[in-house]
């Protein structure tokens, strides 16, 4: 009888629970949520305002990797790539490390062309004594004088007869979109002509040991193993992290 009793209660409990949340929500009520572009307004204008959010928004998403390609960033993280494959070591520096080095690096080599920037462009940016086109202007044109100190020509002339422009008379009249993948190309080639020297010591160490190896008949025995302590023992007594960081940042100069 008592079993019977609760299971008809239990219905009614629940539906009592149900009336009450939905007085409760009544009663306090759920805030209304809308999002607008343009500030509420119609028409042309508020059109042109969503259109300039959404470009600022994209722009910030791939200021990141842009700002990293007309920077020191690329040759540096080649280079320290190359030498890790050089070593025979495929996880040690990993690459966070290696990453967060390259990272360092080209904050101390870009810092003056950082501190211009800072100096002409943003302080007075965020003071109001310059609009937006002067400050990008004067933001670019430290980058530029970087980029254009370690271009070659012969591949800004490249670019400059892919994009059908006229040739430009001195460095200064170089636009900036002929400049940069110009920039790009002379940074990849000049890290692999740093790694094709790193490659040479330890690639002798290859041969002399796979060499010996032959000729004392040990066939199934990895070259790999016996030379990469050889390598790395090369590597710690030359002091090859000093001589390599320094010759990359003197490289810049």
């Amino acid at each position: 009888m008592i079993k019977k009793l609760i299971i008809a209660v239990m219905p009614l409990a629940a539906v009592a629970a149900l009336a009450g949340v939905a007085t409760a929500a009544d009663t306090i009520g759920l805030p209304n949520v809308s999002l607008t572009l343009g500030g509420g307004q119609s028409g042309p204008q508020g059109v042109s305002t969503a259109i300039q959010i959404v470009l600022l928004l994209t722009v910030i998403s791939m200021a990141p990797a842009i700002l990293l390609m007309m920077t020191s960033f690329t040759r540096i993280i080649i280079v320290f790539s190359l030498l890790r494959q050089a070593l025979g070591v495929q996880q040690a520096p990993p690459n966070q490390v290696l990453i967060g080095l390259a990272l360092f690096l080209t904050f101390f080599i870009m810092s003056p062309a950082l501190q211009k920037i800072n100096e002409n462009a943003l302080k007075p940016y965020t003071a109001g004594t310059i609009g937006q086109e002067a400050a990008f202007a004067n933001a670019i044109d430290p980058l530029r004088s970087f980029m254009l100190k370690n271009t070659r020509e012969k591949d800004v002339e490249l670019f400059v007869k892919l994009s059908r422009s006229a040739q430009p008379e001195k460095k200064e009249d170089i636009s900036t979109i002929v400049l940069i993948p110009a920039f790009v190309t002379s940074e990849l080639k000049t890290a692999f002509q740093i790694g094709f020297l790193i490659y040479l010591p330890f690639l002798v160490i290859d041969m002399v040991v796979a060499s010996v190896l032959m000729s004392m008949g040990m066939m199934m025995l990895p070259p790999v193993m016996i030379s990469l302590p050889f390598k790395l023992m090369l590597f710690v007594l030359v002091d090859g992290w000093y001589l390599l960081v320094g010759s990359l940042v003197q490289s810049f100069n």
